[in-house]
């Protein structure tokens, strides 16, 4: 196995600093540490050049701030840290890891990989569901609490298999460490949606060479697995709760389900899946049509065509021209009419948003 080293060199390099800070930055202008940031980008990178060239950059679990948001029926916290240095510099380092990791995941793994995410789960979805007879069942799990799981000790020891330069172990080693339990990482923290997919790349390389799963697709800690035959599913569930067991410390959540995708659909990252088309999940397509019902009730608002304009981006994914003839193209013209009148002063906005309506119109006309 390829191990790489003399990367930390490379992150403090006055290029890297500048790119991760344009692209740490993007549509965060507003913020007061952006702006400061901005008023002397060479004085404020030197500073973080210096910190890191001198191995003087601390981090720890005063310099992030919790909040609490609601998720369904559960409370996640979210670990925010302040943009300067720390942000800047996870950028730093993801911009040389980023490649590294990205060759390690296998091509079925969808959250946290550049130019994947949900699109590629529905590309692999419908490229699997044509093979009718290797699909008849379906094994979907999730990993039980999957970010406060991860064991620092196992990460760390992940991470000296695929880097051997000391520095940059020392610096991720402190990052990971910030964290304040012995397990977990940081939701919301930049690097710790790496650091979590990282964290089951070998069990995903264990998957398909050694379980020889064919059809299979992670989307961080969701994963549908299809197969022929029921029997051998239970069989693969049991190893893979045996191998996430004793060599990650995780659990398999209980509710996990096996069952046959001839008769219910496949409920996977936002839409449902059957063999020939595809929906929008029962749970997203009620909120949309309470939403846009009650718009009529009040007078229209800015964000309504923001919500609409969503909803209508869904829609284009999936078999949905009934939902949007009935709830989004009669509204359009009175958001394009609504938008213009209010920001009459910004005409490039309002033309970049015709120029989509009419976009999303030719896509539905020609489903």
């Amino acid at each position: 196995m390829k191990r790489y080293w003399n990367i930390y060199e490379k992150i403090w390099q006055m290029d890297n600093l500048k790119l991760a800070h344009r692209m740490a930055r993007k549509d965060k202008q507003l913020y007061k540490e952006v702006q400061m940031v901005n008023s002397d980008e060479e004085y404020y990178l030197t500073k973080i050049q210096e910190l890191l060239k001198k191995k003087k950059y601390y981090i720890n679990a005063s310099d992030y701030s919790v909040s609490v948001i609601r998720d369904k029926t559960k409370s996640r916290e979210l670990w925010k840290l302040k943009y300067y240095p720390h942000r800047i510099i996870q950028r730093a380092i993801m911009l040389q890891l980023e490649k590294i990791f990205e060759n390690l995941f296998c091509d079925f793994v969808c959250a946290s990989v550049k130019g994947r995410w949900w699109k590629q789960v529905m590309k692999l979805m419908d490229q699997y569901m044509k093979d009718k007879e290797w699909t008849k069942y379906c094994l979907k799990i999730d990993i039980q609490k999957f970010y406060p799981s991860v064991n620092h000790r196992i990460l760390k020891k992940l991470l000296r298999k695929k880097f051997k330069d000391r520095d940059l172990l020392n610096i991720l080693d402190m990052i990971i460490d910030s964290f304040p339990w012995k397990f977990g990482v940081p939701i919301w923290s930049y690097l710790s949606q790496f650091l979590a997919n990282f964290y089951l790349a070998y069990f995903d390389h264990w998957m398909k060479e050694k379980v020889r799963c064919k059809y299979m697709i992670r989307y961080m800690d969701d994963i549908v697995i299809l197969d022929w035959s029921k029997k051998h599913l239970r069989y693969v569930y049991k190893r893979m709760r045996a191998y996430l067991g004793w060599n990650l410390g995780l659990k398999i959540k209980s509710n996990y389900q096996i069952f046959p995708t001839n008769v219910r659909w496949i409920d996977f990252v936002w839409y449902r899946y059957f063999y020939w088309y595809r929906l929008l999940r029962k749970r997203t397509c009620n909120r949309m049509k309470k939403k846009i019902s009650n718009v009529r009730k009040r007078k229209w608002r800015e964000k309504d065509w923001c919500m609409i304009n969503s909803y209508a981006g869904w829609l284009c994914h999936c078999n949905s021209y009934r939902l949007y003839e009935k709830y989004i193209e009669p509204r359009i013209d009175w958001i394009v009419e609504y938008y213009r009148r209010k920001v009459c002063d910004k005409e490039k906005r309002v033309a970049k948003f015709e120029k989509k309506v009419k976009k999303l119109k030719w896509i539905f006309s020609n489903k």
